[in-house]
């Protein structure tokens, strides 16, 4: 079963992804426009404190019009390597460099419209390293046990789709 590209044109090339429109001819010669937002990846977070507790930050989100709780995540810069990426964006965002920081999945964050593909890595031994945060961030950082979690994701605090993901295979990762 192939797919072919038959065209392909850019509409926006932003800061974060681009958009583009293929024209997709499917293997039953269907021919379908598809619109793409090509991101670089991205990386989130699990990042463990010397208590056992998880490391979470609160920022505005602007599309979603309020401020989020999630696990900190960020962009790979181009031609990044992800771990590295992780072992900065915990330095950016949380203000500490882990000491062990491991893969424990990935996911497509909306397969349908996007390549931005997500790998989720557990932080532990944390030190303190800080690094400027972006420009943009201002991010107030939260701890959280894992019964604390769980009220907040049964109340509907935590509906970050990319942060409920990354728990439910984190809890999967450290069960096993």
């Amino acid at each position: 079963m192939t797919y072919e590209v038959l065209a392909s044109e850019e509409l926006f090339n932003g800061r974060a992804f681009k958009v583009r429109v293929d024209q997709v001819q499917a293997p039953t010669g269907h021919v379908m426009h598809v619109e793409v937002v090509v991101h670089h990846g991205a990386v989130v977070l699990v990042p463990i404190d010397d208590d056992g507790r998880i490391v979470f930050v609160k920022q505005y989100r602007h599309p979603a019009g309020k401020i989020l709780l999630e696990l900190p995540a960020g962009t790979l810069d181009p031609h990044e390597d992800p771990e590295s990426c992780a072992i900065r964006e915990c330095r950016e965002e949380i203000g500490m460099a882990p000491g062990k920081i491991t893969r424990i999945g990935g996911f497509y964050l909306a397969p349908g419209y996007s390549t931005e593909y997500l790998d989720i890595y557990m932080a532990q031994e944390m030190n303190p390293a800080p690094l400027d945060q972006d420009e943009d961030e201002d991010l107030e950082i939260e701890r959280l046990d894992i019964h604390q979690i769980q009220q907040r994701i049964e109340a509907g605090i935590i509906e970050d789709a990319k942060t409920l993901a990354s728990l439910h295979i984190f809890s999967h990762a450290v069960a096993s």
